[in-house]
């Protein structure tokens, strides 16, 4: 038996569906019914309340505030937030964030990495045993 293949309309430009819902449909749902199309970790998380951190940052967003940091990197991506620029916390310096639709319903952890990429170059001179009969030019 052939698999039929099922016809998929291509995206139009600058248009940005979420389950089926543009981004201004999702600003005017309550936090209770955009918990429906967001994973099950984060849906228990709404269910449950934010933490005080977290009602604080959000507090901030729906007031408009501009240049808000953040240390909070378990908060969740609401479509509210989506256009804003945020700078979350990596451990040492505030990576600064442009919040995109596609990044809804995760967490702004994702987006600071906490860990460089390591890339070990040849050893010095002197480093070892045998880098004294390296030539130097």
């Amino acid at each position: 038996m052939a698999k039929k293949k099922q016809k998929q309309l291509p995206k139009r430009k600058g248009e940005f569906l979420f389950h089926g819902k543009t981004v201004d449909e999702l600003k005017d749902l309550s936090l209770e019914e955009f918990s429906v199309y967001i994973p099950s970790k984060q849906r228990r998380v709404i269910k449950r309340g934010f933490n005080e951190l977290q009602e604080k940052l959000l507090d901030s967003i729906n007031a408009g505030e501009k240049n808000i940091r953040t240390h909070v990197r378990t908060m969740i991506v609401l479509p509210q937030m989506v256009g804003m620029d945020i700078g979350i916390h990596n451990g040492k310096v505030f990576t600064d964030v442009t919040i995109q639709p596609e990044m809804l319903g995760h967490v702004f952890g994702e987006y600071a990495p906490t860990r460089s990429v390591v890339r070990h170059g040849s050893a010095g001179v002197g480093a070892s045993k045998s880098s004294k009969f390296v030539p130097l030019k």
